[in-house]
């Protein structure tokens, strides 16, 4: 059976045409009211793609979303983030029930500004849909302050000040959405702590079995799929744990197993390297040195 193909959404003209809502007032950027979409599209397709960037800021939806392979249903306020060339669905009742607004930025209206480059090492665009922004009533408030007045200016006479006022409008939400993700991070410590503990026992469980033989280090993607995160959500939690990475935490672990093989076996420092999944002497010896600050062998010796 043939896969349909996402379909493509290349301008906000077309969004707006394709979600029935009124021409957009500036071709490029867009705030719209969730209250204004009244009803899918009759002939809704499986999956969109939009080529350009959407922050959507959502509650008390009667429709549920799904990126990648997760669902979310937005029953609370969460500030969702999706960059161009993303595939994501809505999927729901023909008539819909939802609250909040959406920011719609095409690539063009950053050209030529530092946020076009900047806007990229934004992490939580990469983000999956489980770990939206959920936002204070607070929080809430300051960002669809920032949306209005995107929108108030757009809606102004534009002049040439217009664009540099809605950049940095833009540049207020990344910086804020930032800083609450940061602390989301921080508040939800207990349970973050909790998958700091299955990645321990997933990294345990690999570096303890043959995996390492057979396909070499794990990698950051598949540490974060097992974890049901996004690679750079997980990094960034671990970050806010323990000021590591996720790569830092898997060199830890092989760390941690190269010196018990080192301190305990009589393994040659190839041996150990193959084990460990190196196809080099050479590559290990580096790495440990990098790591430790003293070669494989003087480690062993330093032991004798």
């Amino acid at each position: 059976m043939a896969v349909s193909q996402p379909h493509r959404i290349k301008s906000i003209s077309e969004f707006h045409e394709f979600r029935d809502l009124p021409k957009p007032e500036h071709p490029l950027v867009s705030v719209y009211n969730f209250e204004d979409l009244k009803y899918l599209n009759k002939n809704e397709p499986k999956s969109l793609i939009l080529d350009f960037y959407s922050i959507a800021l959502k509650k008390n939806a009667n429709a549920k979303m799904r990126y990648g392979q997760q669902e979310y249903d937005f029953k609370e306020g969460v500030l969702l983030f999706i960059a161009p060339g993303q595939v994501f669905s809505i999927e729901g009742n023909s008539e819909l029930q939802h609250t909040g607004y959406s920011l719609l930025i095409h690539p063009d209206f950053l050209w030529n500004t530092p946020l076009a480059q900047k806007i990229k090492q934004y992490e939580y665009f990469d983000y999956a849909v489980h770990e939206a922004l959920h936002l204070s009533d607070k929080g809430q408030k300051m960002i669809l302050d920032i949306l209005k007045n995107i929108q108030n200016e757009y809606q102004s006479n534009i002049d040439k000040f217009s664009q540099d006022v809605i950049i940095a409008q833009i540049e207020l939400l990344l910086t804020y959405s930032e800083r609450f993700y940061n602390r989301q991070f921080i508040t939800r410590k207990i349970s973050n702590h909790e998958i700091l503990s299955r990645l321990e026992k997933l990294l345990e469980t690999y570096f303890s079995s043959d995996s390492l033989q057979k396909k070499g280090l794990p990698t950051v993607h598949e540490i974060a799929e097992n974890l049901n995160f996004s690679p750079n959500y997980l990094s960034g939690l671990l970050k806010s744990l323990t000021g590591q990475s996720t790569q830092q935490h898997i060199h830890n672990k092989l760390i941690e197993k190269a010196k018990e093989k080192l301190s305990t076996t009589n393994l040659s420092i190839s041996e150990i390297a193959f084990e460990l999944g190196f196809g080099h002497q050479q590559s290990f010896s580096k790495l440990f040195k990098t790591k430790t600050n003293v070669s494989p062998i003087a480690f062993r010796q330093s032991f004798n």
